[in-house]
C-alpha cells in the first residue's frame, strides 16, 4: 500500500501568473513521486472568490467563506484532511523528484522527528547549508515556512495554529511553539523543493501589504517578546489609524 500524504496548498489566483504558479506547484508535485509508493491527497484552498467555482485539475479545491488568514486557512485544511502525514505549502513551489520519500526516510530513521523542512536550492544554499549534507536539527534559519512536512500527531502536542496571525510571522511563531513544546524539527537536504519567493505578496497594494506584514509583527512581538497588552493595543491602534489615511 502506498503512503498517503495530505498536501495543503494556499492559493490566491488574483491574476493569470499567480494561477499559473498554483498549477505549476500541483504539476511538479504530482510528477515528483511514484504513485505506487506515495499518494498525494491535494487540497487547494483558494482565497480569490472571483474564480469560484473553478476547480484545479486532479485536486480538491475549496473556497472558504471567511476572510483570509494564513493560519486560519491552514487550520481549515488540517481539519478537512486525515492522513498520518500532512504538508503545508505555499503555491509558489517547485517539487523535485523524491522530495517526500527523502523526508519519510528521515522520519523512519528518527521517529522523534515530527516536523521537517525540505531543502530549497535558493534559500538554504544562500544561507550556507550543504545540499548534500546530513539531516540537521534546528528551528530559526533551518525551517522554511513555505513548505513544512509533519506527522499529524504533532497537533496533539502543539494544537492548531494561532489564527490571530494573518500572514507574516507564521514560521517564527511555529518555531517558537516547537521550542516551547520540545518538538524536534529537521532540515532534510536530500529533499529538494524550490521556493520561488512570495509572489502573491508582490501583487497587493501598500495598505494590504501593511496589514499582512505589520499587524502580525505587532502581535508576534506581544505574544513572544514584550507581553505588554497595553503596548500591543497602542501599536495596533496606530497601525489602524495609518491604514485609514
Amino acid at each position: 500500500m502506498p503512503v498517503k500524504i495530505d498536501i495543503i496548498i494556499l492559493s490566491n489566483a488574483r491574476d493569470k501568473k499567480l494561477k499559473g504558479l498554483t498549477d505549476q506547484s500541483i504539476a511538479t508535485l504530482l510528477a515528483s513521486e511514484d504513485p505506487q509508493k506515495i499518494n498525494f491527497d491535494i487540497l487547494v484552498i483558494e482565497s480569490n472568490k472571483n474564480v469560484s467555482p473553478y476547480k484545479y485539475p486532479e485536486v480538491k479545491t475549496i473556497y472558504p467563506d471567511t476572510a483570509f488568514g494564513y493560519n486560519k486557512y491552514m487550520n481549515i485544511g488540517i481539519r478537512a484532511t486525515h492522513n498520518d502525514y500532512v504538508c503545508l505549502c505555499n503555491n509558489d513551489l517547485v517539487f523535485h523528484k523524491g522530495w517526500a520519500n527523502a523526508i519519510l526516510e528521515a522520519m523512519d530513521n528518527d521517529p522523534k522527528i515530527l516536523s521537517a523542512s525540505p531543502y530549497c536550492p535558493i534559500f538554504h544554499k544562500n544561507a550556507g547549508f550543504d545540499e548534500n549534507g546530513p539531516v540537521q536539527e534546528g528551528y530559526f534559519g533551518v525551517l522554511g515556512g513555505w513548505c513544512i512536512f509533519m506527522k499529524r500527531t504533532i497537533f496533539d502536542i502543539i494544537g492548531l495554529f494561532d489564527e490571530r496571525l494573518i500572514f507574516w510571522y507564521f514560521d517564527a511563531d511555529y518555531c517558537k511553539t516547537l521550542e516551547k513544546f520540545g518538538v524536534k524539527h529537521c532540515l532534510v537536504p536530500a529533499s529538494k523543493v524550490t521556493h520561488l519567493g512570495s509572489e502573491s505578496l508582490k501583487t497587493v497594494g501598500d495598505k494590504e501589504y501593511q496589514k499582512l506584514t505589520q499587524a502580525p509583527r505587532i502581535y508576534y512581538s506581544y505574544k513572544w517578546i514584550h507581553h505588554s497588552y497595553l503596548k500591543y493595543l497602542a501599536q495596533t491602534l496606530l497601525l489602524r489609524l495609518k491604514l485609514l489615511r
